[in-house]
């Protein structure tokens, strides 16, 4: 999936905090709860708008960026 399919920022959104496209999650909740010990499973439960390809997409997008080659 492309970023902006993944996740978006708006100033008028969250205050430009990045969120998943099409609703307003945080892409920070997701951190958040994976850094508690939560699952995917778990977060995707909490939160049903937000859909698994997304997740997955932005945690590539993440690795892909962590390890890229200056």
């Amino acid at each position: 999936m492309d970023r902006h399919e993944v996740y978006h920022t708006d100033p008028e959104i969250l205050g430009g905090s990045p969120v998943f496209t099409g609703i307003r999650v945080p892409v920070q909740t997701l951190l958040d709860y994976l850094e508690g010990g939560e699952t995917l499973g778990d977060f995707l439960a909490g939160f049903p708008t937000v859909h698994r390809e997304q997740t997955v997409s932005f945690l590539e997008l993440a690795k892909d960026a962590l390890l890229a080659t200056p």
